[in-house]
Parts: C-alpha cells; structure tokens; sequence
C-alpha cells in the first residue's frame, strides 16, 4: 500500500457552536480546574498518598476533543488523567474516592490516581509508564478496525512521552493497518521538567508523523474551539477509514509535574503570564459576557453549582471506608 504523504495544513478553522454549546464547555472545564483544585487540597491533608498529577491549565484539550467524539469512542491517557475521566462524564464521586483509595473509588481503592479504568465511559486509563499507553490505543483502534464499526480511539500522551521508542512502532503498525486512532500529543512544553527547546532537536513533534506517511497539524491547545474543530477533522478522517491522524496540542499546565515537583525551571512570571492572556477557561467566560450568552450572576451560579458538586465528591470519598483485605484477590483478571 502507497505511503500517504503528511500534511502540513494548519489546523482547522474554529466552529461555530451555540450558546448552549459553549456553555456546557465552560462547565465542563470549570469541573476540571475545581475538581483538581480539591484534589490538591486534599493531597496536601494526606488524604490523597503516591504521585498526583494535577491538569490544572490543560482542561481545554480533552473537552475539546469530547465535544468531537461520539458514543463507542475510546480514550487512554497516561497519569495526568482525571481532566479525562470528568470530560468523558465518569462520576467525580468515584474519581475522587479512588484518588484517596477509597472501596467507592472506580479501581475500588486499589488503583489510585495512575490506574483508573471505566468500561461504561470506554475510558481505559490512566498508566503509569510513560509512553506505554500508546501502542494499548492503537490495538484499541485495531479493536474496532477488526468489529468494522466507525468507531475512534483518542491516544493521548505527553511531549516527554513522544521521544519514547513505542510510539513510532505504533505509529508504524497503525498506518501499515489503517487504524481508526485518533494520536493525541499533549505537549504542555515542559515534560516532567525539561523543556522541549532542550529536549528535543525538532520540537514540532506532529511533523514526525511523515516518516510513516501520517497525517496531522498543531493545534492551539489553549482554545477550546480550536480543538474541537481540529478534533472534528480529525475523527472525519478516522471514521471514513483513512486514519490514523495525529494532533499535537500546544497546551500548558500551570502546576508542577505532580504535586511533589516545585517547578523551579520555570519562572513565576512566564506561569502568570500565561494565566492572565491565555487561560482557557477565561477566554470562554470572556465569550459567554461579551456574547450576551451569559452574566455575571449565572456566572457565579455555575461555579457555586460546580463547588458543590467537587465539595460532594470530597465528602463522599471520606465517607468511603477503605477497602477490605480480601479485596486485593478480586479483578485479577479480566
């Protein structure tokens, strides 16, 4: 089969959408930054133990991409997953019981905050080593290629992760097959800690993609809108069986690589900076009160409406008992 040649095209042009649409995003991203707010809180209490990687700053990425997916889509990530699980509409309760290792938590306490899994939201984790969750998405993609329905697999993983070996023998074995896989690179700049101006001779990572003749662009990974749009285009060519396709968004977490990480290689400054002119959930809030679509006070409204909901989901996790001794024996096997 003829290698297709990459494009460079750049990315979709932004959609429009509706009040309403834009609305629901705005919540949803809203969930995610309080969600892992609380999660910090409660890390810092010791109620939360091990590594939490928080996604504070990103939140426009994955609900951009969930506006584009449908019903039977897949998702895998790697640790920095609960923006994920809230966006594909997982329960916060069982998100944070698990986080803090409760019997209420999605794994049952066993999994924790790298090892959450959701067979009803087709949401396949959170995994703990870097990079390895990229060939699990392509044989997800070949899941689908094999039962012959449309649907997409979103493969997320980080820039630090995309200099990992696997993701090229994925990349091979998903262009050879003509995998449905959606490659989502979500290059915050910074890996764990080492800049990509550092790390990487070529810091477009998506433009790697034409040595096996896969298509993609870069994407403004701080606009809600634009990712969408880039998502949409990106599923039209999976579902038409022309895939895989690779998006690399540009996006920045505004917290350290997990909560035990200072973030001393970077400056105070560059941080607020990026807060104060590119914040994602800002630009939307901004849309809705210059759009008239919403106001101050429903504003407030919802944010109050979504505190309750991550207070709830604090409460509910510290309720949760731990889980009992012979629990370690079940879900050994699928």
């Amino acid at each position: 089969m003829a290698a297709r040649k990459a494009t460079s095209k750049p990315a979709a042009a932004k959609p429009n959408v509706s009040a309403e649409e834009l609305t629901a995003y705005y919540k949803d991203m809203l969930l995610i930054r309080r969600f892992e707010e609380k999660a910090g809180q409660l890390y810092g209490m010791g109620l939360i133990g091990g590594f939490c990687h928080l996604y504070i700053g990103q939140e426009a990425v994955v609900v951009g991409l969930e506006a584009a997916a449908k019903e039977g889509d897949k998702r895998i990530t790697s640790y920095r997953d609960h923006g994920h699980m809230l966006a594909c509409g997982m329960d916060p309760n069982g998100v944070m019981a698990e986080l803090t290792g409760r019997e209420g938590g999605y794994s049952k306490g066993k999994g924790g905050s790298m090892h959450m899994f959701s067979k009803e939201k087709h949401f396949y984790g959170g995994h703990g080593i870097v990079a390895a969750q990229v060939p699990l998405g392509a044989g997800l993609a070949f899941a689908d290629k094999y039962k012959g329905n449309d649907n997409v697999t979103f493969t997320y993983f980080g820039d630090g992760a995309a200099n990992q070996g696997q993701v090229y023998e994925a990349y091979n074995m998903a262009e050879l097959w003509n995998l449905p896989c959606v490659f989502v690179i979500e290059n915050n700049q910074y890996a764990m800690g080492t800049s990509t101006k550092r790390s990487t001779h070529s810091p477009s990572y998506w433009e790697r993609g034409a040595a096996y003749g896969i298509k993609g662009e870069e994407v403004d990974g701080m606009d809600v809108l634009a990712v969408k749009a880039a998502g949409e285009k990106a599923v039209e060519v999976c579902r038409a069986g022309k895939g895989p396709y690779i998006l690399e968004i540009k996006t920045y977490r505004y917290r350290g690589h997990s909560m035990s990480d200072p973030a001393k290689y970077r400056t105070r400054e560059e941080v607020q900076k990026m807060r104060d002119e590119r914040d994602p959930i800002e630009a939307v809030r901004s849309m809705l009160l210059t759009g008239k679509h919403a106001t101050e006070d429903d504003l407030k409204a919802i944010d109050k409406e979504i505190k309750e909901v991550v207070n709830a989901s604090a409460e509910f996790a510290k309720e949760s008992p731990e889980p009992a001794l012979d629990e370690l024996w079940t879900d050994i096997y699928a």
